[in-house]
């Protein structure tokens, strides 16, 4: 058996629950919970509410536009969809305008559900950052995406 150098932490660090990627997960599956049940109340889940808020801000974008804004695959979009069109949240166009990408918007329903259910977000959203002082906030959002940036995202 061979035996191995230790890899070198890339900051100080007494244990793994220190490192940056540890934290980053633990805020994000602490908003996630928080979200899943916030939105449990809506009947909706976090990737629909996700392409809800997309398709308010930007009506008529692909199932691979909102594949990517909500961090998930083409397949699992398209199950997100369907949901919501059973649902009578959303449209999506019969045939494509322009090559074989199929826009979907926004129903009344869906406009209203999104509404009822962005005040809930937001106030978890307020909750999770009403500690950080004001001109920490510009900073830490710089510093996530550029953390994004460097992993090529």
């Amino acid at each position: 058996m061979e035996d191995h150098a230790p890899v070198p932490s890339p900051h100080p660090a007494k244990d793994v629950t220190e490192h940056v990627g540890y934290r980053l997960k633990r805020a994000a599956a602490a908003l996630r919970g928080a979200m899943d049940r916030a939105l449990r109340e809506h009947d909706l889940t976090v990737p629909q509410y996700s392409c809800l808020e997309l398709l308010d801000e930007q009506p008529g974008l692909s199932n691979a536009d909102l594949a990517r804004g909500t961090f998930v695959t083409r397949q699992s979009a398209n199950v997100v969809l369907r949901g919501l069109m059973d649902a009578g949240l959303i449209t999506r166009a019969a045939g494509a305008e322009h090559g074989r990408a199929l826009p979907v918007h926004l129903t009344p329903a869906g406009r209203q559900r999104l509404h009822a259910a962005r005040g809930a977000v937001y106030a978890i959203e307020e909750r999770m950052i009403e500690a950080i002082p004001g001109q920490r906030l510009a900073a830490l959002l710089a510093d996530l995406d550029t953390m994004a940036a460097a992993l090529g995202e």
